[in-house]
């Protein structure tokens, strides 16, 4: 008898509390994805062959083979039927490419929105709204409508529909346009009415806009609970700012205090999202923001290995190397991803970003992509 669909069970786990989720269900459930998405995706049961890594020879999650992200570009990594459920294509999510557009973009069939949103709400809502707030969300990333290929739009404009309250918007079109004057007239609204207030955007359009507002000589005091959450880097661009200088341009200008300033970080192959925990521990155990850097926490259906760049062999928690993280909600995908982003997972499983390696890439991705593509042709 064929082994049923993990989905019910893994709906059943993303809708416990994020914090009360049991930490064993993880180990099983990766374990039945692994099982299902090697016997409905055959690219990737090739890949898993080549590499000697089967079901039946894998115990544990940190053995579950790993495609790289450009793995993305190169093959429509699909699971039959996807969730188990009716077959049908949904979504289809692309990475943003290179700003040239020459390069291939990165392909993300979601036949199970679903999955998708039962892991996105949840993990949204307990690292940004950790003290169970209600805010209008003023967005400065462009609608799904404009851009329906980008998962960064789908999931704020989810998040706005789920967690938000009339007084928001979105204030910034398909092409990046600003309505700078829209923003600035909705958040002085909430200034004079003392509505607290959450802000969405990119790390790049933020800074834009609070660096036009600093030349005009303008600032906001927003009101107490009032928080923000950016996303993204400087990828394509000249600019670079630290995470440290963006949240002090943040309180200068709009009044934050740092623990309210989340980052979060995310990719278009991964369905499930790492946040800073600050504004979490701030509310729930009272603790400030840590000296350092921040450590990023994700919901427990996600985890994260760093592993060595030449052998791809899992490092031990405390050092550093290239992240590869296994997310159940790409059930109908592939659930392991190997990244180039450096990093290292602390014992508690939370992460550190360091950036991405300043090289070629690494030789173990390499190594990786080429038995996938030579699996996916048969030689």
């Amino acid at each position: 008898m064929a082994e049923a669909s993990p989905r019910q069970d893994l709906l059943a786990f993303m809708r416990s509390p994020v914090a009360e989720a049991a930490p064993d269900a993880f180990e099983a459930l990766a374990l039945r994805v692994f099982a299902w998405q090697y016997a409905h995706n055959e690219p990737y049961a090739a890949f898993c062959r080549r590499r000697g890594l089967t079901p039946d020879r894998v115990a544990h999650w940190t053995a579950i083979p790993a495609v790289p992200t450009q793995a993305f570009k190169a093959l429509p990594l699909i699971t039959a039927g996807g969730s188990g459920e009716a077959a049908g294509e949904a979504a289809l999510f692309r990475t943003s490419g290179t700003t040239q557009g020459r390069e291939r973009r990165g392909e993300h069939h979601v036949s199970d929105p679903a999955l998708y949103h039962a892991s996105l709400l949840p993990t949204f809502a307990a690292y940004l709204l950790p003290d169970g707030a209600r805010q209008p969300m003023c967005s400065l990333v462009p609608p799904a409508a404009d851009v329906p290929d980008s998962s960064l739009a789908h999931m704020v404009d989810r998040v706005m529909a789920a967690c938000g309250v009339p007084g928001g918007g979105v204030y910034v079109d398909g092409a990046g346009r600003l309505d700078r004057a829209g923003l600035e007239a909705r958040l002085a609204e909430h200034v004079a009415a003392g509505t607290p207030v959450c802000l969405l955007g990119t790390s790049l359009a933020l800074l834009r806009w609070l660096e036009e507002l600093d030349a005009a000589g303008r600032s906001f005091a927003l009101p107490a609970g009032s928080r923000l959450m950016d996303t993204g880097g400087y990828k394509g661009n000249e600019r670079e700012v630290s995470e440290a200088a963006l949240r002090r341009t943040y309180g200068r200008v709009l009044g934050l205090p740092a623990d309210h300033c989340v980052n979060e970080y995310g990719m278009t192959e991964l369905l499930s999202q790492y946040y800073d925990d600050v504004l979490r521990r701030r509310v729930l155990g009272g603790a400030g923001p840590p000296a350092g850097p921040r450590p990023k926490a994700g919901p427990p259906w996600l985890r994260a290995l760093a592993a060595d760049p030449d052998t791809l062999a899992p490092l031990p928690p405390g050092e550093e190397g290239i992240l590869r993280h296994v997310d159940l909600a790409n059930l109908g995908s592939v659930a392991a991803v190997q990244t180039e982003d450096v990093g290292v997972v602390l014992a508690d499983g939370r992460i550190l970003l360091k950036g991405r390696l300043a090289s070629a890439e690494p030789r173990g991705c390499s190594r990786a992509m080429d038995q996938l593509l030579d699996a996916a042709r048969g030689t």
